[in-house]
């Protein structure tokens, strides 16, 4: 068993795969929270952990990081926050603000929820690291997508907030910006879209261990930018 413990939302995704790999190949214990249990979903390693739990909730997400500060040879160092998802539309005046606030649902309240519990168990621990990811789009929006946009940049403010007001208790919080990540999903609805000049999943994962690791203690409310060629 690893002797620090990270939980990984959204490990199940198209970049939670490869996040995950990177974490359990540098000897990190990884509890993974999914909304159902899924056949075939077991643990695949001694240090992956799953655990059934609704982020969208607060019991579930106070459920997912119990499970993942419950080991004491492995107290919980880090939180990464994947989860999430995309909608586009009309513009702003065709958009029902219910699309709207779904992606603030989406986006920002599981980031939220999972950061707020897990927060006094990473300053119980000593300290720790939470990464965020929010997308190139909360710095540079495109039209369609004002939903999304505003969402990917309030996890953005958000990140930053809990880093100013933790800096002092030695718990970080960065946050990554991917362009277009390279996953199946995407290129189905790009299929016209250069998808070489996409970042991958695998080249996103060692940035996100990077700042969840001690490598990176000096570093806190980074906001980094991980677009691959696009």
């Amino acid at each position: 068993m690893g002797e620090s413990s990270v939980l990984v939302t959204g490990g199940s995704g198209g970049l939670g795969g490869a996040v995950v790999g990177a974490f359990a190949g540098a000897g990190w214990r990884v509890v993974v929270p999914q909304r159902t249990a899924r056949p075939g979903s077991g643990p695949a390693a001694d240090d992956l952990v799953r655990v059934v739990a609704d982020l969208a909730e607060p019991s579930g997400a106070a459920r997912a990081v119990d499970v993942a500060a419950g080991e004491p040879a492995a107290p919980l160092r880090a939180v990464v926050n994947l989860v999430g998802g995309y909608a586009g539309g009309g513009l702003v005046h065709e958009t029902p603000v219910e699309e709207f606030e779904r992606m603030f649902t989406v986006n920002l309240r599981p980031t939220y929820l999972v950061t707020q519990a897990a927060l006094p168990h990473l300053v119980a621990a000593g300290g720790g690291a939470v990464v965020c990811v929010s997308s190139r789009a909360a710095l540079a929006p495109f039209p369609g997508a004002a939903g999304y946009v505003a969402a990917k940049a309030a996890v953005l403010a958000f990140a930053n907030a809990v880093a100013v007001e933790y800096r002092s208790r030695n718990v970080r919080c960065n946050t990554v910006l991917p362009s277009v990540i390279d996953t199946p999903a995407n290129r189905a609805a790009q299929p016209d879209a250069d998808h070489s000049r996409w970042v991958t999943p695998e080249e996103i994962a060692p940035v996100v261990r990077f700042l969840a690791s001690a490598d990176s203690a000096p570093t806190s409310g980074a906001t980094v930018p991980v677009y691959g060629r696009a």
